[in-house]
């Protein structure tokens, strides 16, 4: 990302409501920053206009509307606290879009020899068509890239409890062929949703965002069947663009910070600690 992509700039608020439980949308407007967003790239958003909290909060870019970006947060601390109590009309100190976002436009495998593709068809007719892959708040990043990709995906949404379900409604309207699990089993497979996975192998491409027990599972899922795995993680990030090192991983290419040479990974790249 070149700096010169970077905008600080003012942004209304144009609505800011609860969806539902602790989520929030938030929508703001800006065709300047709408027109150069990716999928997988964040606003690094100043809270109000006091020193506290000083830290800006890293939020991915939910979805594009026109001139609009939508934000999908999770109220956690003090800061989306804050966040959450601003309304339409509202000013904003936004720095953004930042950090590396999906490479959605992987160029197409090739297909396999016809009688290959004939059995791997009987197995699982859709092998050919990208995966996401959400776990909670994760579904954030992944409604933009729905929204940008040439192939429809599957989208698998995994959550606690089926009112904690976010976003069906947003990937069905794209198309998407969403299937649901919960850990207590209230909506669709009753499990991980890494476990869901498992009945749409073998896949072209995954993408996903979620926490970090999801992509660890994941992890291993890809390694095993060799999989081609792109996350986005959601870590805080102090400064968001790379100076402060407060986000700082271990990865088999050394330390990388998210918020510079990420948010988005390869999951082969990554060392979780302990």
């Amino acid at each position: 990302m070149h700096s010169h992509n970077i905008i600080n700039k003012k942004i209304k608020i144009i609505d800011n409501t609860r969806v539902c439980n602790n989520y929030y949308k938030l929508i703001l407007d800006s065709s300047v920053i709408a027109k150069l967003a990716q999928p997988g790239q964040f606003l690094h958003i100043k809270i109000n206009s006091s020193f506290d909290p000083l830290l800006r909060r890293p939020l991915s870019i939910h979805r594009i509307l026109g001139g609009k970006i939508e934000i999908l947060y999770e109220l956690v601390g003090r800061g989306t606290k804050i966040l959450s109590e601003s309304s339409s009309g509202d000013i904003l100190d936004v720095i953004g879009p930042l950090g590396k976002g999906f490479n959605y436009q992987s160029p197409q495998p090739k297909a396999d020899p016809p009688q290959a593709e004939i059995t791997n068809d009987k197995a699982n007719p859709n092998n050919q068509l990208p995966i996401l892959i959400a776990g909670g708040i994760g579904v954030a990043p992944l409604v933009f890239l729905a929204q940008k990709m040439k192939q429809t995906p599957i989208v698998l949404i995994g959550a606690k409890t089926k009112n904690e379900v976010l976003c069906m409604k947003e990937f069905k309207n794209l198309g998407c062929d969403v299937r649901i699990a919960t850990d207590d089993g209230t909506l669709g497979f009753k499990g991980r949703v890494t476990d869901l996975l498992k009945e749409f192998l073998p896949a072209n491409r995954i993408y996903a965002c979620g926490p970090d027990a999801m992509l660890k599972s994941l992890q291993k899922i890809a390694a095993v069947n060799n999989l081609n795995c792109q996350v986005s993680l959601d870590e805080g990030m102090g400064c968001g663009i790379g100076a402060c090192l407060a986000c700082v991983i271990n990865t088999t290419k050394g330390q990388k910070r998210i918020c510079h040479d990420g948010p988005v990974f390869d999951i082969k790249e990554l060392i979780w600690e302990g």
